[in-house]
């Protein structure tokens, strides 16, 4: 039996029964679970080992790479400057970097980066898994090439590039790195140890993640979106282990924290833009988040999804909550984000052993439903 440590309010036992469940058949080697509900942490625990070869305890600050559950972040601070006036989400991306206007990109707009529908899931020059670590490579390269659909009229998940358009736009309109400006912004005010750009006195804290089976497209077009997309250059989980990615800022993937200070953030989100005393966005502005941008079978996930303001929306595919005013997503191998506003509720799963699923996979669930049980 695995031992939990940590905490949960009255009501909200079976959250960590549905967590250490998870260890039951020895896949699970560390995690943690946050909930912040009603502006309190009502969970905070954490089970496990740091290590495959579990030797070193999951701690309360040990921190993890958790892949594309980092994109929330990038969410949160464009609807923050989209707020406060420092660039609308509907405006063209060349009119805060003119650069990007090359190659029939005129009508491509900021909404269409956060909703994966710029045409732009990634390079057509060749790409090293190292390149990842020169931000302006990869964003210039990304503007000097040509959309590979019609920008606007699907989604095609932009799972790394996302973070170099992303933090292009935040570069050019703050002056800033999207890491520097989310932790000015966002972390330092909160206490939330999170990071886009992870420094080295964090180090020791790391918990490697334990990477899946390698990635294989089989007998899949070479040509094929998603994997024009997946295989250049083919990601290895293995390379997040490297200092270069932790200390750069691909900020669509390689965040590294931990259930806290995830529902911490993202519970700006789901509090209508406060928390903690706070006011970091307005209620309005927090609403943009459910302008629907696209819905149908992404290009490159081959499955049906729904996206607002970057943000995952619930619907009958996705159906991540009881109540229609939430939204989501998850990281390659498992760690999950979800806030609902109804219910002023963000949940948090972050793990360091990987799944097979590129935005996540079921682990999550059975924590997310007792949450859902705990809070009626």
């Amino acid at each position: 039996m695995v031992t939990m440590n940590g905490f949960m309010k009255p009501g909200f036992e079976q959250v960590g029964e549905a967590l250490a469940q998870n260890f039951n058949d020895d896949f699970e080697v560390g995690a943690s679970v946050s909930v912040v509900y009603g502006g309190e942490a009502v969970v905070d625990i954490w089970a496990g080992h740091a290590d495959m070869e579990r030797t070193t305890p999951w701690e309360r600050d040990t921190i993890t790479n958790v892949w594309s559950s980092t994109k929330t972040m990038m969410f949160l601070t464009l609807l923050e400057l989209a707020d406060k006036g420092a660039l609308s989400l509907h405006d063209p991306v060349h009119k805060y970097w003119p650069e990007f206007k090359a190659n029939g990109k005129d009508d491509v707009t900021v909404a269409h980066l956060m909703a994966h529908t710029a045409g732009l899931p990634g390079w057509d020059r060749p790409m090293k898994p190292e390149d990842y670590y020169d931000h302006d490579l990869c964003a210039s390269a990304l503007a000097e090439q040509a959309p590979w659909w019609k920008p606007g009229t699907a989604s095609g998940y932009h799972a790394i590039s996302q973070g170099y358009l992303i933090g292009e736009v935040v570069k050019r309109v703050t002056g800033m790195s999207l890491g520097t400006y989310f932790k000015k912004t966002f972390a330092e005010p909160l206490g939330a140890d999170f990071h886009i750009g992870t420094p080295a006195e964090c180090d020791a804290r790391i918990s490697n993640v334990i990477p899946p089976a390698p990635l294989d497209f089989g007998t899949a077009d070479p040509q094929s979106i998603a994997v024009r997309t997946f295989a250049n250059p083919i990601m290895n989980a293995a390379q997040s282990w490297e200092t270069g990615w932790r200390r750069c800022e691909s900020a669509a993937a390689n965040g590294h924290g931990n259930a806290r200070s995830l529902a911490l953030l993202q519970s700006i989100i789901s509090h209508g833009g406060e928390t903690q005393g706070k006011r970091f966005i307005s209620a309005a502005g927090v609403e943009k988040l459910f302008e629907v941008q696209a819905d149908g079978i992404d290009l490159v996930l081959g499955m049906p999804s729904r996206f607002g303001m970057g943000y995952g929306l619930n619907s009958e595919h996705t159906p991540i909550s009881p109540n229609q005013r939430a939204c989501f997503w998850g990281g390659w191998g498992g760690s999950l984000i979800v806030n609902d506003l109804d219910a002023c509720m963000s949940f948090a799963y972050v793990m360091n052993r990987m799944g097979a699923g590129t935005v996540g996979d079921m682990r999550s669930a059975g924590a997310l439903m007792a949450t859902y049980a705990a809070i009626g």
